[in-house]
């Protein structure tokens, strides 16, 4: 792996790690469907200029397939997923347990594509995952309303990143030769005509004040535009299950952002977890070794 596409993977997390702050925003605003398909709809008009401007659009219309389950699989159904578990948990256990998904990703891989699920593998998800587990205790209260609902969004937000595991596979095998901004564009315009109907049913009838339009505003054109296009890209250069270790930072930076900008505390503990996880994501990248372990690559597998 080049240390630019490294820096790459640092920045999806980055950009990633707010996106949970903003669904926690606009999410009771908006209500989590009316917020779904806004999301699309604003995504894919600010996505469309470039596919058209790169002369896209017949090829988005070729593959108008793959594009569309895409748009399903990793567009609308993880938004509504996302906005309902918003409505009962805290942002940062949402983030938390989106970097489950090189876990979903990995085994996903293993199966499906024979992709190796290494000895070093295997120890950097467990040991990235462990550091999530030190963060969630330390970080995050689980849930403030009844227990039921705090569990049906838990297996939200994990239904949620089985999805992204089962995407970050199917763009790899079936999707790795259509450019990233057509399936990135093409799946948000899927989405939003899927959530069209939905949308127009469920809008509030209380205009939403402007804090919820800024933060779904910052959500589509940072975290959904710009990330989704730099994100496929790496899957397709890389594989799915190393492209999504990288979410194992998600949590870190949602603490990061969490102090400088609302003030929350970052404590020792807090800085050991997110050393824990970088250290799990580092192995599973490849961008560490185990001692004495010499790496087999695997079929498949994108040269490191």
């Amino acid at each position: 792996m080049q240390r630019a596409e490294a820096g790459q993977l640092v920045l999806v997390a980055a950009i990633w790690g707010a996106s949970y702050l903003f669904i926690r925003i606009a999410a009771p605003a908006f209500g989590p469907v009316a917020m779904a398909g806004a999301r699309a709809l604003l995504a894919a008009l600010m996505m469309l200029p470039l596919l058209l401007w790169r002369g896209l659009g017949g090829t988005a219309l070729r593959h108008w397939k793959g594009i569309a389950l895409v748009g399903v699989t990793n567009v609308a159904v993880p938004f509504l997923l996302f906005n309902f578990a918003a409505l009962a948990i805290p942002a940062g256990l949402s983030a938390i347990l989106s970097s489950t998904t090189p876990l979903f990703a990995a085994l996903i891989g293993a199966i499906w594509l024979g992709e190796g699920l290494t000895v070093q593998r295997m120890v950097g998800l467990a040991t990235g995952f462990a550091g999530v587990v030190l963060l969630v205790v330390d970080k995050v209260q689980f849930g403030q309303g009844p227990l039921w609902q705090t569990l049906a969004a838990t297996f939200a937000c994990l239904a949620a990143t089985m999805l992204y595991g089962f995407t970050g596979n199917f763009t790899r095998r079936h999707m790795a030769h259509v450019p990233p901004v057509a399936v990135a564009a093409g799946s948000q315009v899927a989405a939003a005509a899927l959530l069209a109907l939905p949308m127009a049913a469920s809008w509030p009838n209380t205009l939403p004040p402007a804090h919820a339009w800024t933060a779904l505003l910052a959500l589509c054109a940072l975290c959904t535009t710009f990330a989704y296009v730099l994100f496929y890209g790496l899957i397709a250069r890389l594989g799915a299950s190393r492209a999504m270790s990288a979410l194992f930072l998600i949590p870190a930076f949602g603490v990061l952002w969490g102090g400088l900008f609302l003030g929350e505390p970052f404590t020792l503990r807090m800085a050991a977890c997110c050393g824990v996880i970088l250290s799990g994501c580092a192995l599973t990248m490849g961008l560490l070794k185990l001692p004495g372990w010499r790496r087999v690559p695997a079929a498949g597998d994108a040269p490191l």
